[in-house]
């Protein structure tokens, strides 16, 4: 019971920290960003919202002003299932890359950032 309040308290802290020290959102042109937003519309994130590590990745997605469908996997039991059942493990964060008529399951938050990075810098 403490160990699970600490937490939640630590997760708190983090966002707090989060929405104090975002980095601002780079800046595209309104038909670049269109373009942007376009390409986004194949991706989504499996997050759990006080995670440190799904932090760092909405963190980034923030600083390259990226529009990512965030789908809870923590609270929403849908989210969870298509995690595990797609996904093949409940492990967050976790970016889904629809691509080519296929799908891409992509764990560890540097290899997100890392394409995330290099598909939208």
């Amino acid at each position: 019971m403490i160990v699970k309040g600490l937490r939640n308290g630590l997760g708190q802290l983090i966002i707090f920290g989060d929405w104090l020290t975002r980095p601002k959102p780079q800046q595209r042109t309104v038909e670049k960003q269109a373009e942007v937003d376009e390409a986004t519309a194949s991706l989504a994130l499996y997050q759990f919202k006080a995670c440190p590590f799904c932090v760092k990745v909405r963190r980034a997605m923030h600083a390259l002003n990226l529009t990512v469908e965030l789908r809870d996997a923590k609270n929403n039991e849908q989210f969870r299932q298509e995690l595990l059942e797609q996904g093949g493990r409940i492990k967050v964060p976790c970016l889904r890359i629809e691509e080519q008529g296929g799908v891409r399951w992509m764990y560890e938050s540097n290899d997100i950032i890392a394409y995330l990075k290099e598909r939208f810098a």
